[in-house]
């Protein structure tokens, strides 16, 4: 098991997470494997895939970190830890979710749109909170919220692109979170342009 803050580490050094919502198993190991292949080394695997403990038993053999996301209630939590995922992600803040995931000392990142529910997460234990939608927001939200609370960490995800990317990363973003993109090449254009599409990422996030 990859320690609790070591896997923090490794999200704020990646910057970039893939979130991968395939239609299909065979379609979220296909964006995955092109987007690792790409480059990026932290990955999150939806609920909303069908069969998605065979996703998390292929990704398993590669060197990223692989997490779950839209996880809505702590069953689905501990069957994702059970299956391997090294951080937890739902698109709204969960108590129960949180509790579980300290006790195996794992992350949980919580999806907040208000400074209310941000509060709420940082005292359960939650050191980076998801802004979900952030479509909803602009990048200067990140520097109201800090003012009062500088210490929250926050990775938008919904409506982030190569274009915005580095607008929400210099507001103050630890991370941000992709994944629409991904999914519209490989269906479009294949898994070597879903790859393609990555290293565009990586090279405009240097």
């Amino acid at each position: 098991m990859i320690p609790k803050m070591e896997v923090y580490q490794q999200l704020l050094k990646s910057k970039i997470v893939a979130v991968i919502r395939g239609k299909d198993a065979q379609e979220a190991i296909a964006v995955a494997e092109a987007s690792i292949q790409g480059g990026l080394k932290a990955i999150e695997v939806t609920y909303t895939t069908p069969n998605v403990a065979r996703v998390f038993e292929k990704l398993s053999e590669s060197d990223a970190l692989i997490g779950a996301g839209t996880v809505l209630d702590a069953e689905t939590a501990r069957h994702a830890i059970l299956h391997g995922a090294k951080f937890v992600v739902s698109p709204h803040f969960d108590s129960s979710i949180a509790k579980l995931c300290n006790r195996y000392s794992v992350p949980y990142l919580p999806g907040c749109m208000t400074v209310k529910e941000m509060v709420q997460a940082n005292e359960y234990g939650c050191d980076i909170l998801k802004l979900f939608p952030a479509n909803g927001f602009e990048p200067s939200f990140i520097g109201s919220v800090n003012g009062p609370l500088p210490h929250v960490r926050i990775m938008p995800t919904g409506g982030i692109n190569i274009e915005n990317m580095n607008d929400w990363l210099k507001a103050g973003a630890v991370a941000v979170g992709i994944g629409s993109d991904l999914t519209k090449t490989y269906r479009s254009s294949g898994e070597d342009a879903v790859s393609e599409l990555v290293k565009d990422y990586l090279n405009r996030l240097a």
